[in-house]
């Protein structure tokens, strides 16, 4: 909430000891431009186009600025399948899902102007954007208080809501063969492995390995999940996904999707 302190204005005519012949001409404000309209798209086009999901690389989308600035915590569901544009007005990249890994598509807003939104996508390459056209319907709007950032070097987690911080951890990242990534990127889905193996939850993130094409069967994508060695905690050793403990595991699950994550070196 922004509070607007109360200014004490002294009128000009008033400091200059004159008083005023006619009042002060007050300019019209200026007419609101209106919202770009998309270019229309038709059926066959929309089958064309490529789904914005962890399994895809998408060609043309405009990339992230680089910024770790977490953004205001807006996030932004479809409620039905969404076009998603190079940009206002422009040509359509692909086409956002409801769901994505099984979970609800939620992602974060990063940039607004009139008529439109500016998301992250969880495809390759990373750090892809893209905008939807929201005065069309269709999206469900919800703020998140919480982001998660990782120190790289530090080896550590942290979880903040509403800009305090909350809880930190030690975790295992990226061996130097295969890294972590950096850069903004947001919590994706929650998933349950079907069967017993080393977590008993995976938290996919919307960023994908720069050195793996592919890993274990699917497309590399970073995730947050459990390890049963603590030993591993606090040492550059994984695949490319960040292990954290039990606890942390058990909290970062419970954090609304498409939350803000910040990884740095």
């Amino acid at each position: 909430m922004i509070v607007y302190s109360a200014l004490t204005i002294t009128p000009l005519a008033a400091a200059c000891g004159t008083a005023p012949d006619r009042p002060p001409h007050v300019a019209a404000p200026a007419a609101a431009t209106p919202p770009i309209k998309p270019v229309p798209v038709s059926a066959a086009q929309i089958a064309r186009l490529p789904r914005a999901t962890t399994f895809t690389r998408l060609r043309g989308a405009p990339k992230d600025s680089g910024s770790l600035d977490p953004g205001d915590g807006r996030v932004t569901h479809p409620t039905k399948p969404q076009i998603v544009y190079g940009h206002p007005g422009g040509p359509p990249l692909a086409i956002l899902p409801t769901t994505e890994m099984g979970s609800a598509t939620w992602v974060p807003v990063v940039q607004t102007q009139p008529g439109w939104v500016r998301v992250l996508l969880p495809s390759r390459p990373n750090k892809s954007t893209g905008w939807i056209y929201s005065d069309g319907g269709g999206l469900q709007n919800a703020y998140s208080p919480y982001r998660v950032e990782i120190e790289l070097s530090a080896r550590r987690l942290t979880l903040f809501e509403a800009g305090h911080r909350l809880h930190s951890w030690k975790v295992a990242v990226g061996a130097a063969a295969t890294p972590t990534p950096t850069g903004r990127t947001f919590l994706l889905a929650v998933l349950s492995p079907p069967k017993l193996t080393y977590t008993p939850l995976i938290l996919p993130l919307g960023m994908h390995s720069t050195s793996l094409d592919s890993f274990d069967g699917g497309p590399s994508t970073i995730a947050l999940h459990g390890w049963p060695d603590r030993s591993v905690f606090g040492r550059d050793i994984s695949h490319g996904c960040v292990r954290v403990p039990a606890t942390a595991l058990r909290v970062l699950s419970r954090i609304p999707l498409g939350s803000s994550v910040l990884i740095t070196a």
